[in-house]
């Protein structure tokens, strides 16, 4: 799964710290550099480069903050939310496809164990 994100991402010309910064970003809706630092465990100066190179590339804006003209918040693009729709569409035919061997009792344990990880991932991540 992971090497079929890296893919889409080099398609767009992204390495793999900017499509994790992009993932979250879109995650979270709008973020402060300093918020994104500390999830990606980075420097604001590496951050900073790295949304650098993102709004380049068109897929990534600054928006200031209304209330401290010191501070912006970094958020998607319509083209950045395109991408973000394309990574998520490719990911759920490739997994869709390779379950398409399965019978209809295998696809239902296949599910009930993804849900099983996917909540034992997200309790983890403590959310």
């Amino acid at each position: 799964m992971e090497r079929n994100r890296e893919a889409i991402a080099i398609r767009h010309g992204l390495s793999p710290s900017e499509l994790r910064a992009l993932f979250w970003i879109g995650e979270q809706g709008s973020v402060r550099p300093k918020e994104l630092a500390a999830h990606m465990e980075m420097t604001t100066g590496g951050v900073t480069a790295i949304s650098h190179r993102i709004v380049e590339l068109g897929l990534l804006e600054r928006i200031a903050h209304p209330e401290d003209r010191r501070s912006l918040f970094l958020e998607l693009t319509p083209a950045g939310h395109a991408m973000m729709t394309e990574m998520h569409t490719d990911f759920t035919s490739m997994v869709a496809g390779s379950a398409l061997m399965l019978s209809v009792d295998e696809l239902a344990a296949f599910e009930s164990a993804l849900t099983v990880v996917a909540t034992e991932v997200f309790s983890r991540l403590g959310r």
